[in-house]
């Protein structure tokens, strides 16, 4: 397992990133286990999770995934050798103060989250979603205040549109700040809005990015098909299976969808493999995360991290983009409003 700098940052990540957001839910305790011990028997030591986790998000089931993962480390007596994210921002509670990035929120978050994963400080913590109600200079210093505190050593943002990346830098730098070191987002074979700014910036900034759903929430492990609706996986799974269906679930991204599984499977490549691959192999990509809800879903994705893809394949996946019908330009960022229903 490779490992690759994040950012300017002197953060060193291994480029395959273990997402946990299916354990306690779509896996057990004991299968989500095995899950990481899969990862680290393969070279992963980059894990990715939330306080609000498993999904679908409840209030009933929010911080088991974190108390998981503690467990894990804790009994593996592997926190030394992992580089620990977890991220804060839905809500964790019935009022207004339990959620978003106001300082309250973000230092009980924090608090709440060393407690679970049973750590001292956390690696990498990150806004999990854009807070319009919270001045970004109330949120930059609450995060500065854990640093000094030495409960975070590095900070980010998730789901957030170049201009508001743009926003906490000016900021950070009026302040005497340092600021963010790296973005979390989605990116994938077939939505790629990513590149247009938020890449740039990102370049432009010396910022770490870690990008969610390389498989684009299992579309591309080539086992849908287009006019038959989805029994089982992340598409079924109440409002995190709407959402998901929002992003991805479309006649011709499905049919893209097969059109790529039938030319990898020509060069002997599975699609997942492909698409795991492909991500890693973008310009300024640090981690790609990568999750299961068994052990087994592992092997494809953790192969991506070995392959060197074929040109003809290569050209093939770099024209899907392109050949999708563009959407209206908006960003499905997660709003604390979309969530409350759901607590």
């Amino acid at each position: 397992m490779r490992w690759r700098s994040f950012g300017g940052s002197g953060l060193k990540v291994t480029e395959l990133c273990l997402g946990t957001m299916t354990f306690g839910a779509q896996a057990d305790e004991v299968t989500s286990i095995a899950i990481l011990d899969t990862a680290y028997e393969q070279g992963i030591r980059f894990i990715d999770t939330a306080d609000v986790y498993p999904v679908p998000m409840t209030s009933e089931t929010a911080g088991e995934t974190e108390r998981i993962v503690g467990r894990w480390l804790r009994d593996r007596g592997a926190r030394d050798e992992v580089v620990l994210a977890t991220k804060a921002y839905f809500p964790m509670g019935r009022y207004p103060h339990q959620r978003g990035n106001s300082r309250r929120h973000l230092i009980s978050a924090c608090e709440a989250s060393l407690r679970r994963l049973d750590t001292d400080c956390i690696d990498l913590y990150l806004c999990h979603g854009w807070d319009t109600s919270v001045p970004v200079e109330e949120t930059l210093r609450a995060l500065e205040d854990l640093k000094r505190a030495g409960k975070v050593l590095y900070t980010g943002l998730s789901n957030v549109r170049a201009h508001e990346v743009a926003a906490t830098l000016v900021e950070a730098l009026r302040l005497g700040f340092e600021g963010f070191d790296g973005l979390q987002h989605r990116y994938n074979i077939i939505q790629r809005e990513l590149e247009e700014s938020v890449l740039p910036m990102a370049e432009y900034a010396r910022l770490g990015v870690m990008v969610y759903n390389p498989l684009a929430g299992g579309l591309l492990s080539g086992k849908y098909r287009a006019g038959v609706e989805p029994t089982e996986g992340r598409f079924t799974l109440g409002d995190t299976g709407a959402t998901y269906r929002r992003r991805y679930w479309d006649e011709r991204n499905l049919e893209m969808a097969a059109a790529l599984k039938a030319e990898a499977d020509s060069y002997g490549i599975p699609l997942v493999t492909a698409a795991v691959a492909w991500v890693l192999a973008q310009p300024g990509i640090s981690a790609a995360i990568i999750g299961a809800s068994q052990p087994a879903q592992l092997a494809d994705n953790l192969r991506g991290a070995e392959v060197e893809l074929p040109d003809g394949l290569r050209m093939k996946l770099d024209q899907a983009w392109y050949d999708l019908p563009r959407r209206p330009a908006t960003l499905e960022s997660p709003r604390i409003g979309d969530l409350l229903a759901e607590l």
